[in-house]
């Protein structure tokens, strides 16, 4: 066990040393020029991390009185989820909750360790559409959402590090989020 934290713990530092902060950046720029709606989606853990960034970016900011970014997690609403994916399939589940309401205007966040989950591909694909800003949290090669995305948060790993990416995306929501406190100092 001992063994196994080391190499795991000595593999998230190698991340952390290469993160790429001209991504982190451009992920603030978009939000400071972003005049309508962020949305936030993923699956799993990176449905976790949308609303962890959520709570984040909308209330722990809005609390503080720093900024008031109105933002939303597609992946919160389970009946609404469950009900389009049972009635017209899971690759529906977000663009059917983007569908007639994301503008150019907006920003759209897609969470994803593969890139290539085809409710978030089909999703960044319309908002694009749309002319929205999409912004791709990636891991593994990062896939069609990678390729795909206007701005690109990549983590570079063999494919089914899971943990690993996972926490480099959060570490990401909580420098963002650390940025906004540090600013209103």
């Amino acid at each position: 066990m001992k063994n196994f934290a080391k190499d795991y713990t000595g593999r998230l530092i190698a991340l952390l040393q290469s993160i790429d902060t001209d991504a982190i950046a451009e992920i603030i720029q978009a939000l400071e020029r972003t005049k309508g709606r962020i949305y936030i989606i993923g699956n799993g853990g990176s449905a976790a991390t949308a609303s962890h960034m959520v709570n984040d970016l909308g209330v722990g900011l809005k609390r503080r009185d720093i900024r008031n970014f109105d933002v939303q997690s597609l992946s919160d609403n389970t009946p609404v989820c469950s009900a389009i994916a049972n009635d017209i399939g899971y690759e529906n589940v977000f663009y059917m909750q983007l569908k007639n309401r994301i503008s150019k205007d907006d920003l759209l966040i897609a969470i994803s360790c593969s890139g290539n989950s085809s409710n978030i591909t089909k999703a960044l694909s319309y908002a694009r559409e749309q002319g929205a800003t999409v912004i791709g949290v990636t891991g593994f090669d990062g896939g069609e959402l990678k390729r795909l995305s206007h701005i690109s948060f990549h983590v570079d790993t063999p494919k089914n590090e899971y943990g690993l990416v996972e926490d480099m995306h959060m570490i990401l929501d909580h420098i963002i989020y650390s940025y906004y406190i540090d600013q209103a100092k």
